[in-house]
């Protein structure tokens, strides 16, 4: 565990001080995911325990417990009289092609009409898998994405070392920050209760990263404003990750959405995006201009595959890429199974998630001290790349949840009642809590 908590702390220049791990227990996995949960809701901790402990001379103590990262890197809700919506859609999945294994990421109506070009209309799964199995997996893999969806045929670690995006994420670090040249002095609104009161985070992330990094920030008293296009809807974790959020709706294709997404931007203290890597370049909004418009804006982003190489610009997921990158496979040897075994939860997703958050905190300590913006910029393939170095965790199996592991609270969502799991961070003197309840995708307006 230390491994890999020391890696965040060097990638994100935090002291690399021990922080006390309680409970006992790991995920069942090849991989050490719930050390990688531990380490990544501590790093984000750690972070915010700095900017305190810059702001008042006093350093906050911080402790993660294991059980309650393991489970919060599933499923932080626990429903009371209904069901979430699924998270699949129905031909999601892994198939076997004829030379291997490939997995289809449909859950967005786009994605699937894409995969369904390439194959042809499909009802269920059976019939989808009749369909792939007549192909190469390269060459469907390749299909899918020119048709502009989203496909990983299964690799191993070896060979995606040897391939060109593999090198691409080899050569960058878990965290690249680059200092703004312009400054734009804030003062620190907040307090150790709520150390992100009075900051403006501007949210366009999607599934699930950055949604994971906005939900911490609001837990800290942030106000996070998370915009969508139009149509887009992700049911499935919605009531998962919009805790502590507004959520709006803007067309930024449309002149008058555009301008009011511009003003937005102008008045916001972070901007989080997940979009591919050139996707707000292609919208007139690339990282020059976004300075342009707000001279001290702390700017943080992932991407799936990687900010360099072949694929900086490909669709992809946290399912993909640990079909890409070799942990499914991985996965498959050390369960003696015969199809691909990704990770028992979305672990490169929630990783990385708090490790953008912990990014955001260490640019606004700088932003604080020396009035400067900054950026930083991840990716799902490179926390993969830390996990798989780390090796197998630990094996004993967590002590099965109970009803003293959730909150008292009742949380009142459009859906129906539920309670938050406890959380698994402890900052002494900032707890974290959201004010507002799990809402639906576009349920306000977008102002601050």
């Amino acid at each position: 565990m230390t491994d890999l908590l020391t890696s965040m702390q060097d990638a994100l220049g935090l002291p690399t001080t021990q922080i006390p791990f309680t409970d006992e227990g790991a995920l069942p996995s090849a991989f050490a995911v719930t050390e990688l949960a531990c380490a990544s809701i501590a790093a984000a901790g750690q972070a915010t325990a700095e900017l305190i402990h810059q702001q008042t001379g006093r350093r906050p103590s911080v402790e993660v417990d294991r059980r309650l990262a393991s489970f919060w890197f599933s499923t932080s809700l626990r429903p009371v009289g209904w069901n979430p919506p699924p998270l699949w859609d129905p031909v999601a999945g892994d198939y076997a092609c004829a030379d291997g294994w490939i997995r289809l990421h449909t859950n967005a109506p786009h994605h699937r009409l894409a995969a369904e070009k390439v194959l042809g209309p499909c009802a269920d799964r059976s019939e989808m898998a009749s369909r792939v199995a007549r192909w190469p997996k390269s060459e469907l893999e390749q299909a899918v994405v020119e048709a502009g969806g989203c496909a990983a045929q299964m690799r191993s670690w070896q060979a995606w070392q040897a391939h060109p995006q593999g090198q691409a994420v080899n050569a960058e670090p878990l965290v690249r920050f680059t200092p703004s040249n312009t400054a734009a002095h804030k003062p620190w609104l907040g307090s150790v209760a709520q150390p992100l009161a009075g900051l403006k985070v501007l949210d366009l992330t999607r599934v699930l990263a950055g949604p994971i990094a906005s939900r911490l920030l609001a837990g800290l008293g942030a106000d996070v404003l998370r915009i969508d296009p139009p149509t887009w809807n992700e049911p499935g974790v919605v009531p998962e990750v919009t805790l502590g959020k507004r959520c709006a709706r803007l067309d930024l294709h449309r002149p008058d959405d555009r301008a009011v997404f511009e003003a937005l931007l102008r008045d916001a203290d972070v901007l989080l995006h997940g979009y591919r890597a050139d996707a707000l370049e292609r919208l007139g909004l690339d990282a020059e201009q976004r300075r342009g418009m707000n001279p001290g804006l702390i700017d943080v982003s992932l991407n799936a595959y990687g900010w360099n190489g072949p694929w900086r610009n490909r669709r992809g997921f946290d399912s993909l890429v640990q079909m890409s990158s070799g942990i499914a496979e991985g996965g498959m040897a050390w369960k003696q199974a015969s199809q691909p075994t990704p990770l028992p939860v979305q672990a490169l997703d929630h990783g990385t998630g708090y490790l953008m958050a912990a990014s955001t905190l260490v640019l606004l300590a700088r932003r604080l001290e020396n009035g400067r913006g900054g950026s930083a910029r991840l990716s799902l393939a490179r926390t993969a790349k830390l996990l798989i170095e780390q090796g197998p965790g630990a094996q004993a199996a967590l002590r099965p949840e109970d009803n003293d592991d959730q909150g008292l609270l009742v949380e009142q969502t459009p859906w129906g009642p539920a309670h938050r799991l406890q959380v698994p961070l402890k900052i002494s003197g900032t707890p974290l809590q959201w004010t507002r309840a799990a809402t639906e995708l576009g349920a306000h307006r977008a102002q601050w």
